[in-house]
């Protein structure tokens, strides 16, 4: 089996972005994978219990929300639990406005991945085409053997190496980038949804102060 710098020395010149990439790559794929298993694991449960003790004890339900900040639901259920006594359409477009605010930091690295997913097969193909040049360059009508076949020899490996090396790379990548999609598009459906229950606790928790005022005058 080819070893690993014997690897990246028949890959040729773009061997050497493609490591680059493949290293941003695992760097970016090690941070979303901590940032969502974080999510998944606590965010839910955390949610719910806000929502179910929020008209029974809402300085509570805001306490807790402050406790865990760090969840993009909750920064954005803060956004809107956090204003002077809005109206429920107030607090609707705060709601709105705080989930578009986070939206970069759940679609973080989206752009890293397409890159890297669109670029690496293209310096895979180039590898391949500076390869087959340097083999074709160094083929000599008649010759067997000699310095000129093993240049030859080099260069088709050094086609065919960049070539899977760029193929992996994408791959991989897009991969964990399908994978980090589906979260992000699950993350909104649930932020809809939970919005969408704390929302309608409000309206009914204004009306009854509104109607409250209205009897008291």
């Amino acid at each position: 089996m080819m070893e690993i710098d014997n690897f990246f020395t028949a890959g040729g010149i773009v061997a050497y972005p493609l490591l680059a990439f493949s290293i941003i790559a695992v760097a970016f794929i090690i941070e979303r994978l901590i940032f969502w298993l974080r999510i998944n694991r606590r965010q839910p449960r955390i949610i719910r219990d806000v929502l179910r003790t929020y008209q029974q004890d809402t300085d509570y339900a805001v306490k807790k929300l402050r406790n865990h900040a760090n969840l993009p639901m909750a920064r954005i259920f803060l956004e809107a639990l956090e204003l002077d006594n809005p109206t429920p359409e107030e607090f609707r477009i705060a709601l709105e406005s705080a989930t578009q605010a986070e939206i970069p930091t759940l679609k973080r690295a989206s752009t890293v991945f397409e890159t890297i997913i669109s670029i690496s097969p293209l310096l895979g193909l180039l590898g391949t085409i500076l390869g087959l040049i340097t083999a074709f360059s160094n083929l000599q009508i008649g010759e067997v053997g000699g310095e000129g076949t093993t240049e030859v020899t080099g260069g088709i490996s050094e086609a065919l190496v960049s070539t899977v090396m760029g193929l992996v790379v994408a791959i991989v990548t897009l991969l964990f980038a399908n994978l980090f999609r589906g979260f992000y598009q699950r993350q909104l459906a649930l932020i809809q949804e939970y919005g969408g229950e704390l929302e309608l606790l409000y309206r009914r928790h204004y009306e009854k102060g509104e109607a409250k005022t209205y009897a008291n005058s």
